[in-house]
């Protein structure tokens, strides 16, 4: 029997400039009420603006503040406030973790959700899947969603003015997805439905990668100067949505992995998301084998739109064998590991590091 391949998407994807203000009938398909999940900083930024275009199409709307990490303590909490309420579905704003944190409080409750990102700094809009950390901020557990957002609604208006870094933070993850489709669709591994992959999410991961090069160095100096232009466009669309829906019906490698070892270490742990797996990139195309001129085309490129090509730039000054023997342990326990042209030991996994190190110093 050949192996079933599954390919998911949200309901409803909504990307431009004014799109907020534009959401009201969409998100009244999902229905009648919902309860607005976000940070302090978001509700106070966007949250009147939410409320009044939910007004505007009949939705009724109520804000509900969450703080700290995404972790089990903080969902329940935020759970015991929303269930009373008897809403129909959740609304989680802002970025990754407003994101995490909506989707965490409809997962407990049975209730379908609706995506806002305030940043394009990932792909966990689209995506089913949420990220739930412990006390100290290391990576607990990846949860899914029985499906994937009914609406995913990102306007690039409010995009352009989050902070530089978070901009960035979304190239990285999206440009590493190209390389962990491929790698994962050759090992004949799992996309995120447990299935295979259809060619589908190997195009669009392509694409997503295709864009980037294109467009991300414009587009970053576009949003430096708050402009919303084409090339905006085309790398918020490629970071949220061809990254999300490549990902998830493509499924993940090496660069993903090994967020858990370096989200394990000091320094590495407080990187954003996309911080570490642009940096990871490099090692898995190191275990890849692939030449130094194209190693050193991605470093250049990865220079060019301010993600790390060292230890260093992560936060993790002076990395001893200790710390790269941290990481190594760490990755090796994720399962996104197994998905890899060949098996790949903790050996192999540290002269990978080591050898990023020297050529990221070295052209430095």
């Amino acid at each position: 029997m050949h192996a079933i391949r599954i390919f998911g998407a949200p309901g409803r994807y909504l990307q431009g400039a004014g799109a907020l203000a534009q959401m009201g009938e969409h998100l009244a398909r999902v229905g009648s009420s919902a309860v607005l999940v976000a940070d302090r900083v978001v509700l106070s930024l966007f949250g009147e603006r939410i409320v009044a275009a939910c007004a505007q199409a009949g939705v009724h709307c109520t804000p509900v503040e969450f703080s700290g990490d995404i972790t089990p303590e903080e969902i329940e909490r935020l759970a015991d406030v929303v269930q009373p309420t008897g809403v129909g579905f959740v609304i989680g704003c802002g970025g990754g973790k407003g994101i995490d944190a909506g989707k965490g409080v409809a997962h407990r409750l049975g209730l379908r959700v609706v995506t806002i990102p305030t940043a394009a700094s990932n792909d966990a809009p689209t995506s089913k899947n949420y990220v739930l950390y412990d006390r100290s901020h290391r990576l607990l557990r990846v949860e899914h969603l029985p499906a994937n957002p009914d609406v995913v609604v990102v306007d690039t208006e409010i995009i352009v003015t989050a902070p530089i870094a978070m901009f960035t933070a979304g190239i990285g993850d999206a440009v590493v997805k190209k390389f962990e489709v491929a790698q994962c669709v050759n090992a004949n591994g799992p996309n995120m439905f447990g299935a295979r992959a259809c060619r589908a999410a190997v195009a669009l991961a392509d694409l997503c990668y295709d864009t980037l090069r294109e467009r991300a160095v414009q587009a970053l100096a576009d949003v430096r100067a708050r402009r919303v232009t084409e090339d905006v466009e085309g790398v918020v669309e490629a970071t949220v949505l061809h990254s999300g829906l490549g990902f998830e019906s493509g499924g993940l490698s090496i660069s993903h992995a090994m967020t858990r070892g370096l989200s394990a270490v000091r320094g590495a742990r407080d990187a954003l998301h996309g911080h570490q797996v642009a940096y990871a990139l490099l090692v898995q195309l190191t275990l890849e084998n692939r030449s130094a001129s194209f190693l050193e085309d991605i470093r250049q490129f990865l220079r060019e739109v301010d993600l790390p090509v060292t230890l260093a730039d992560l936060g993790l000054q002076r990395p001893g064998a200790q710390e790269i023997a941290a990481i190594a342990d760490a990755t090796m326990t994720a399962p996104h590991v197994r998905n890899f042209e060949r098996s790949v030991s903790k050996h192999e996994l540290v002269e990978a590091i080591e050898a990023v190190e020297r050529q990221g110093t070295a052209s430095g």
